[in-house]
């Protein structure tokens, strides 16, 4: 990287950047569990003569050890084979009408939150607005280290019950959203597309871009026949680099098709898809009459569900690559 025209090549330059940054991840706390180490013998040495001097510094790297040994057992549990890709989310309202769409919009909100507090971007790949309010479809791209390893532990139907802001009489409303994740897979992995296989739709872009964007039908819709997966990307103002975007995605999503057919937790979301409604749910968001949220696969729960909604997913996450990884050794 300090090469001289290391940035000369911005697409090449971002993928070393995207290297280190794995890298880091792996080799930081390491580094400080050795430092962790070497003070604490420092502090042994010093307090030979009066170990009550010292005493409270090594409770306290102590708990600082143990802590480090539970971020590294962490880091073990996302050895999948593309578990440090980056991950493109797609969220889609279910039954419950307005407040669904609005769920959905609270999800993507959520998302984007959880991702800055870990350092990651996001970046839209594709935005349906809602007629009345919320969304009717959103894809998004989470660019980081491991960003797919801890996002697949959100896949599945979502289920909120709170007063609803949108009936005039008060009453309390059951609304379902749907969220699917799949690897950002690299350009050299190899998944066959047949150009018969596919339906290729232009279309004018939607929302925010300027007047290029939206008076030319740079949008771009990929239809694959055989399955019905649809992918769509309209934030580029090139068509071509929208057709590339979506071809990327499409074959991320036959890749996580492939897996269906092995795994069957996967198996709702392509081919025996359920619906996005009552009995599929993973995980539960209660506004009302109480305050809860509680993941129904590991029984992590808690009552700071507005804390949930800002972003703080990672006890479910965790929650759920433990139980995944138990699994795997039973």
């Amino acid at each position: 990287m300090s090469q001289p025209g290391f940035w000369d090549d911005a697409e090449r330059a971002q993928k070393v950047v995207q290297q280190k940054k794995l890298c880091t991840q792996v080799v930081e706390p390491i580094d400080r569990l050795g430092q962790f180490l070497e003070d604490g013998y420092v502090l042994v040495e010093m307090g030979e003569d009066d170990p009550r001097a010292v005493e409270a510094e090594l409770q306290a790297g102590k708990a600082a050890l143990a802590e480090g040994m539970d971020t590294l057992e962490f880091q073990l549990m996302l050895g999948g084979p593309h578990d440090v890709s980056n991950a493109i989310v797609t969220l889609q309202p279910g039954a419950g009408g307005v407040d669904a769409s609005d769920f959905a919009e609270m999800l993507l909100r959520m998302y984007v939150k959880w991702a800055a507090k870990r350092d990651y971007d996001v970046a839209e790949m594709d935005f349906q607005k809602a007629e009345e309010a919320g969304i009717r479809n959103v894809t998004i791209i989470i660019k980081g280290p491991y960003a797919y390893g801890r996002m697949k532990a959100e896949q599945g139907v979502h289920r909120l019950v709170r007063i609803s802001p949108f009936d005039g009489n008060a009453r309390r409303q059951t609304s379902f959203a749907s969220v699917e994740v799949v690897p950002e897979l690299e350009d050299d992995f190899s998944i066959e597309i047949r150009k018969d296989d596919l339906r290729v739709d232009t279309y004018r872009a939607s929302g925010a871009g300027g007047q290029h964007v939206n008076k030319t039908e740079s949008a771009i819709r990929l239809t694959h026949l055989p399955t019905g997966l649809v992918v769509a990307c309209q934030t580029e103002r090139s068509q071509h680099k929208n057709r590339d975007s979506a071809m990327k995605a499409l074959r991320s999503k036959l890749y996580q098709l492939e897996l269906a057919k092995r795994e069957e937790e996967l198996a709702k979301f392509y081919g025996d898809r359920g619906s996005i409604s009552w009995g599929n749910q993973i995980r539960s968001y209660v506004l009302q009459p109480y305050q809860m949220c509680k993941d129904l696969r590991t029984e992590v729960e808690t009552s700071d569900v507005s804390g949930v909604l800002d972003g703080n997913l990672d006890p479910f996450i965790e929650g759920y690559l433990k139980m995944r990884k138990s699994e795997a050794k039973a």
